[in-house]
């Protein structure tokens, strides 16, 4: 289980690190670059609450199916296409809370425009989402790394001309949300067609009692999810709400670069979650705490070593990505870079408590952090302004990783040595002593640059990423 884990980490990283951070830091930047803020601001708002509510398009299934897929392959051609048919009923469901949250908000005819693309662009993203989670119950990760990344690549194609190519003259916010529109479909439509081949797929058909059973299992991993995309996401709607647009524009360009750095965190879990599934099955307790102590401390080595060089070098990071305010964008990107930690830990003990299938406590620590997330944003931003969201995410993201960290070590006894406490503040103190000794190197490259490097070569020195391992695991045979 360990050599699959670290073969499909190898070929999902090796994709996504290519693919998606030029997506996030190239043409993300360049859109709002492009646009402005106060355009980006009132983008970003409407698309976090489509992105919210996308769950009604999914209601767990994803991460249902994953689990379920793992645990019982031979399901895989009886399951998809009641489904996919599933989901067709969910759009309609989607789109009519939609814009029914819009007219409680206010929208007018601009706003409810822009809502009904990216409603009908997260519709086929969560498609691809679920047809990917077939790729992943089955350990086929090269299709699932494939897939990863397809529609990024297709948008970086479609964007890069409209923002430096012949047609950048016609570049709008719109154009951007078409561009996503198109993507999604042909990735969509590929991941179908290798689906059907690999499965025999049969003609759609709506099976209401095998759907009612489907979002009745899945009915704890629709909240769960629902619960941690509003505490993620809510911040710039609640921005333009009690301040403007430009304030929530100013959020997403800070957050623009935690957000790349968190999807390497979410790649972990990708290949974690099937294998979790399958030692909790066989209620294999001595695997998880192993498998635990293998990717517990890579976790925190990447994470801690890239929050310390965020806040170290973020006077340097944000002029390189943004051409004008950059001053604005300094600090809340300090503040926010921190959560990146908290993420990581629930990325990791998060995805074993899921496999486990302890939902209610998820479900729990989550609504408590989306709490705590919306009254410190009403008490702190008409004081603070975007200072006040961004404590108010950190808040959030520490509670629901403390909050998981005690109920794994309780159910599981992991002893304290799984997570390495000692090696980590050996680690933490020798980040931060490089990044300090780096800090007034003239040379940009080598600033940025050499602190990342230092933090490889000392996590690997104290055995938080540990070579040696993972080496022998990858050279086992199957």
């Amino acid at each position: 289980m360990q050599k699959k884990l670290f073969a499909g980490l190898f070929w999902i990283l090796l994709a996504n690190l290519i693919v998606k951070p030029f997506w996030l830091l190239g043409i993300e930047v360049g859109v709002q670059n492009a646009v402005g803020n106060e355009m980006y601001g009132f983008y970003i708002s409407i698309f976090n609450l489509s992105y919210i509510l996308n769950i009604l398009l999914d209601l767990g299934i994803v991460n249902f199916n994953t689990r379920n897929i793992a645990q019982h392959p031979h399901l895989i051609s009886k399951h998809i296409p009641s489904i996919l048919t599933l989901k067709l009923c969910l759009l309609v469901l989607y789109m009519v809370v939609a814009f029914s949250v819009g007219a409680i908000m206010g929208y007018g005819s601009r706003e409810f425009y822009l809502l009904l693309w990216l409603c009908v662009a997260q519709f086929l993203n969560s498609l691809i989402l679920y047809l990917r989670s077939n790729f992943e119950g089955l350990l086929l990760f090269k299709w699932d790394s494939l897939f990863s990344i397809l529609d990024r690549v297709l948008m970086i194609l479609i964007c890069g001309m409209m923002l430096w190519g012949p047609f950048r003259s016609h570049f709008s916010i719109l154009t951007f949300v078409y561009a996503q529109v198109a993507s999604y479909a042909v990735t969509a439509l590929l991941a179908l067609a290798v689906i059907g081949k690999k499965t025999h797929l049969r003609a759609l058909r709506l099976n209401w009692r095998f759907g009612l059973v489907v979002l009745k299992q899945s009915a704890p991993f629709a909240l769960l999810v629902l619960l941690m995309a509003s505490y993620n996401r809510i911040d710039p709607i609640l921005l333009r709400q009690l301040a403007s647009d430009a304030d929530a524009g100013i959020y997403a360009g800070a957050f623009r670069l935690l957000d790349a750095l968190t999807m390497i965190a979410y790649l972990v879990s990708v290949p974690l979650l099937p294998i979790y599934a399958k030692l909790c099955k066989k209620h294999d307790t001595t695997q998880v705490t192993a498998t635990t102590k293998l990717v517990f401390p890579l976790m925190m080595a990447f994470t801690l070593g890239a929050a310390i060089t965020g806040m170290a070098t973020a006077d340097v990071l944000m002029p390189l990505l943004y051409h004008s305010h950059a001053e604005a964008y300094t600090p809340v990107f300090r503040i926010l870079i921190n959560s990146l930690v908290p993420i990581g830990i629930t990325y990791i003990l998060g995805t074993l408590l899921t496999a486990e299938g302890k939902l209610r406590f998820l479900n729990i620590f989550a609504a408590i952090s989306l709490v705590v997330n919306v009254v410190v944003n009403l008490v702190l931003i008409p004081r603070m302004g975007v200072f006040g969201s961004a404590w108010a995410s950190l808040s959030a993201q520490w509670f629901i990783a403390i909050a998981q960290w005690v109920l794994a070590v309780r159910l599981y006894r992991m002893p304290i040595g799984t997570f390495r406490p000692w090696h980590t503040i050996v680690y933490i103190a020798c980040v931060v002593l490089a990044n300090a000794l780096c800090a007034n190197i003239p040379n940009l490259a080598i600033r940025l640059s050499l602190p990342v490097l230092l933090a490889i070569l000392l996590a690997m020195a104290l055995r938080l990423v540990d070579v040696k391992q993972i080496v022998n695991l990858l050279k086992k045979e199957e």
